[in-house]
């Protein structure tokens, strides 16, 4: 930030040209795209759900920025010419409103953009989920804020703190969330998290750097679950995670903002991650019922406005028209938070009571009829796929054999051959278009697949030389929803095992010390890196790796 700062004064003052400071500042950089994404069909990647916007008003020039964003509808979202605003989210509130939690700086602030870390945080309101949304009254100071509902109340999480009120209106205040790390190691800084609620009412949340945390309530106490971050393993500077949990599954979306470039995640616990082909979103998204599409830089900060069964219906996003460098005090440049309707999931449902694998011979999956859609009279039959997404997206899977009537909902037959399912998936995906060939989308659980379990998470072992030689304690927590069953822990050094043992059930939240005696000789005082495996639960293996100082030797 102190680097920011210097640059913008110096560019303020005249002292270095722009021309000399663009590639220093340069906030973009091209990323290569794997070859199989050519491969993707329509509905293949999340970036294909964003739908054309309705414009509220009229497009008009008449408005800041460059001529790539204009003409543009000023009603769509929150804008002011006096302010720049910057990654907020909306909720539909008891009242039947809008509300918008979104924080602002003045765009005539000294550092331009880089003022953001003087934002406050404001509340708006609109009548239209797509705006506008009018300034309603002001939080306090904060920057990306986001709103989330607890047994509690609301939380305003921002930047190092949050916001706490028992209405949607307020009074709010101020409070500090409690991180422990549990000796896993993290930023300093913990900022730009994402939440999202369990079933039993506990919370989990991603970090900015993309490690899972749990707490109990969503409230004050937060737990450090990673080992390491549930990013994508590829090239990319990540941050703006963005989870949401719908009637399936979770979902999450992270933002390589260097490469303009993000990504599509989903899971079953929050915790554990897959992540799907192809670009979640990029710019170039916004455009327009009647085709006009405004060129935003950048897009950032998404969150999604959410229905009664928890599924995306809006993105909302921050953009800006320039590189934030370029966003000076009294210019033509700022930022402002939009929003684009998303195609919606539609609610189905796999009726096989049996797990499904490769040799399922048929595939039963009903589809609900809701206000605005009929299944009898609203899709196109012969486009349907259903299977796992690793086959759907690139245009294989199950084919559609015949359907079946039952009230106004609709049973599609499948023929199960093709439909690519293995142990690895957890949810099933049906694709296709509807009767005017718009996109048609769905997600169902899958027979057999538990969503809600144990997730066990061990502190590094101590050490003790003993009587009876070596022994190593292990702390254990379950940080799932459920009762763990038995389970084993084994601590090793590179592949050797040095000690194992087993891990009684565990109730959620509840600890259990682990007492291990090691079999191998240990030179004393050694350092070493230590690793913790814990195996059972119906979840991947959690390996904790730390360097230790052994305090002695094995006596034999």
């Amino acid at each position: 930030m102190k680097r920011h700062r210097k640059l913008k004064t110096l560019i303020l003052t005249g002292c270095i040209s722009l021309f000399v400071a663009a590639p220093l500042l340069a906030d973009d950089v091209t990323r290569s795209r794997p070859v199989e994404w050519h491969k993707l069909i329509f509905g293949g990647q999340f970036k294909d759900r964003f739908l054309p916007v309705p414009i509220k008003g009229k497009l008009t020039s008449d408005a800041w920025g460059s001529d790539k964003v204009l003409p543009r509808d000023v009603l769509n979202g929150i804008e002011d010419p006096k302010w720049s605003y910057w990654g907020g989210n909306a909720v539909r509130g008891e009242d039947g409103k809008y509300h918008l939690y979104v924080c602002r700086w003045p765009e005539n602030a000294d550092l331009g953009h880089f003022d953001y870390h003087n934002s406050i945080v404001v509340h708006a309101i609109a009548d239209d989920p797509v705006g506008p949304y009018v300034y309603h009254d002001t939080i306090g100071h904060g920057h990306n804020p986001t709103l989330y509902k607890t047994s509690k109340g609301y939380l305003i999480y921002c930047v190092g703190k949050f916001y706490f009120s028992k209405n949607l209106n307020g009074p709010w205040k101020h409070n500090a969330f409690d991180f422990h790390k549990r000796e896993r190691w993290c930023v300093q800084r913990r900022v730009n998290f994402t939440f999202a609620a369990r079933d039993d009412g506990s919370f989990t949340a991603i970090s900015r750097r993309g490690l899972a945390w749990v707490s109990p309530d969503g409230f004050k106490d937060w737990y450090l679950v990673s080992a390491e971050s549930v990013y994508p393993k590829v090239e990319g500077i990540f941050e703006d995670p963005l989870m949401w949990k719908d009637h399936v599954q979770y979902h999450l979306i992270a933002n390589d903002w260097k490469g303009r470039v993000a990504y599509y995640m989903r899971s079953k616990d929050g915790i554990h991650w897959v992540t799907e082909p192809g670009e979640a979103y990029a710019p170039g998204v916004d455009r327009y019922e009647d085709g006009t599409a405004p060129d935003w830089y950048k897009y950032e900060r998404i969150r999604v406005l959410q229905d009664e069964h928890g599924r995306a219906v809006q993105a909302h996003f921050a953009v800006i028209d320039s590189d934030k460098h370029s966003d000076l005090p009294n210019d033509r440049h700022s930022s402002k938070h939009i929003i684009i309707p998303l195609t919606v999931d539609r609610l189905i449902e796999v009726q096989n009571s049996q797990a499904i694998n490769p040799d399922t011979k048929e595939i039963r999956v009903s589809i609900r009829a809701e206000d605005g859609f009929d299944p009898h009279r609203d899709i196109a039959l012969d486009s349907l796929r259903f299977g796992s997404s690793q086959e759907v997206n690139y245009g294989r899977g199950c084919q559609l054999r015949s359907t079946e009537r039952v009230g106004q909902d609709l049973v599609l037959v499948f023929d199960g051959q093709g439909n690519g399912i293995t142990t690895d998936n957890f949810a099933g995906k049906l694709l296709g278009k509807t009767s005017e060939g718009k996109l048609l989308i769905g997600w169902a659980r899958l027979p057999g697949v538990s969503f809600t379990q144990s997730v066990l998470s061990s502190l590094a072992p101590k050490f003790e030389f003993t009587d009876e030689g070596l022994e190593a304690y292990v702390e254990v927590q379950n940080f799932g929803e459920v009762v763990s069953s038995e389970s084993s822990v084994e601590v090793l050094i590179g592949d050797q095992v040095l000690a194992s043992g087993s891990v009684r059930p565990l109730k959620p939240f509840e600890t259990s010390m682990v007492r291990l005696v090691c079999s191998e000789l240990i030179p004393q005082g050694s350092k070493r890196d230590v690793t913790v495996r814990i195996l059972g639960n119906g979840v991947p293996p959690e390996n904790f790796i730390k360097s230790v100082t052994l305090p002695g030797a094995t006596i034999k």
